[in-house]
């Protein structure tokens, strides 16, 4: 097993109604007027907002609101958010939604709390603070409520660049199942594809990490646990049990109880930030039209890890003395899972007709013009992510 740090501050409420005590929540941690965050109208509709600015009254908060955020949340908006924060003192972030809202906050909390342009933050400087940032999630998908990431889009140019830094965590997450259960089946199915390719990211490790037993053991339940309940959430999207089990799985997948992020590959999703950016389709989506022609490009570099992945998350019978085989085999049946819960399985399922000069610019903006390489199981530079953006299209 290889030495690591793990470091989860963030304070979890799950269950039913837990959002109703978001007001004392955000009074421990010291705030006196709060940015209120949220994405489109669902918020507003369900009573969730009221109920959310509700319990900010009845603990004495002050508190301003800013909806408006998108998947593949735009830094026009964080730009809008910090001249509000700025205007009105507000000293606490509340993001209300999904992984979009909660990383449009966090970019939010880096733009008020340090010196300049918040975009050069998410362009390599290291960011010196975050402002508090909390979070009552409404979709099990990105994990970023447990997580020190947030993923940003400048309109100009269409770059996807995400961020990670130990200031980002949030104080506090509330998780109530309940809020997911009118979610629309193609979202839900995205949010739990979104969370097995981050447990697989973490799964596919760089070369000479080994003694992953327990590690993977937990990988691998989290896994047949999101797949199993992502068909039954579609079957019976008001089940709280269900939607209860994929919301947890969604938060463990990425707080690095199923890996070290420093270990992990992340390949397919920087291959997807530049999808996202150029043709603004939902994360999950992305992830699933990829996964598989990446498994494919890479997995001669150890055909015994794909192989155990078939044999103990997909069922797939092992082929003694043929790992590729089942390892084969195993990259079919994730892409098999995929396409059951209606997901793509390449470029083309999402009517877009991949051109050769398009491939060009995504991988000359995922290799960030030629300066860097993506992957840990297996490097990859700009030709090599040409070849699997062909592969995918």
């Amino acid at each position: 097993m290889e030495q690591f740090k793990y470091y989860a501050p963030t304070k979890i409420l799950f269950g039913k109604n837990t959002e109703a005590e978001v007001g004392e929540l955000c009074k421990t941690q010291g705030a006196s007027k709060v940015l209120v965050h949220f994405g489109g109208s669902s918020a507003k509709k369900s009573g969730l907002l009221d109920r959310v600015c509700g319990a900010l009254q009845e603990a004495g908060l002050h508190y301003v609101t800013l909806g408006g955020v998108v998947p593949n949340p735009r830094l026009s908006k964080v730009y809008e958010g910090i001249e509000i924060c700025r205007r009105e003192k507000v000293d606490f972030i509340l993001a209300v939604g999904g992984g979009s809202v909660i990383d449009s906050a966090k970019a939010i909390g880096y733009g008020i709390t340090n010196p300049g342009d918040v975009w050069d933050y998410y362009s390599g400087k290291a960011p010196q603070a975050c402002a508090s940032i909390g979070a009552v999630l409404t979709i099990a998908a990105a994990g970023s409520e447990m997580s020190n990431a947030s993923v940003i889009t400048n309109e100009d140019g269409w770059l996807k660049r995400g961020l990670q830094s130990p200031y980002a965590y949030c104080k506090f997450a509330i998780l109530n199942p309940e809020l997911t259960c009118t979610l629309p089946p193609y979202q839900t199915a995205s949010g739990c594809t979104d969370i097995i390719v981050h447990t697989l990211e973490r799964y596919f490790t760089k070369p000479g990490v080994t003694s992953l037993a327990l590690t993977d053991g937990m990988a691998e339940a989290l896994l047949r646990n999101v797949m199993r309940n992502a068909r039954l959430a579609l079957q019976k999207p008001a089940d709280y049990d269900v939607r209860a089990e994929i919301m947890w799985a969604g938060t463990l997948s990425h707080n690095d109880i199923t890996g070290d992020r420093s270990q992990g590959d992340w390949a397919s999703h920087q291959l997807e930030h530049e999808l996202g950016g150029m043709f603004d389709i939902a994360h999950g989506a992305g992830l699933a039209a990829i996964w598989g022609s990446w498994a494919r490009y890479v997995l001669k570099q150890n055909p015994c890890r794909f192989a155990q992945l078939a044999v103990n998350v997909l069922n797939v019978p092992y082929s003694f003395g043929n790992d590729e085989k089942t390892a084969l085999e195993g990259i079919a049946a994730m892409e098999d899972f995929f396409r059951s819960i209606g997901m793509p399985t390449s470029i083309s399922d999402m009517e877009i007709e991949l051109t050769d000069t398009q491939i060009k610019e995504l991988a000359h903006k995922c290799s960030f013009m030629g300066r860097r390489t993506i992957g840990g199981f297996v490097t990859l530079n700009a030709a090599d992510m040409e070849n699997i953006y062909r592969m995918a299209r």
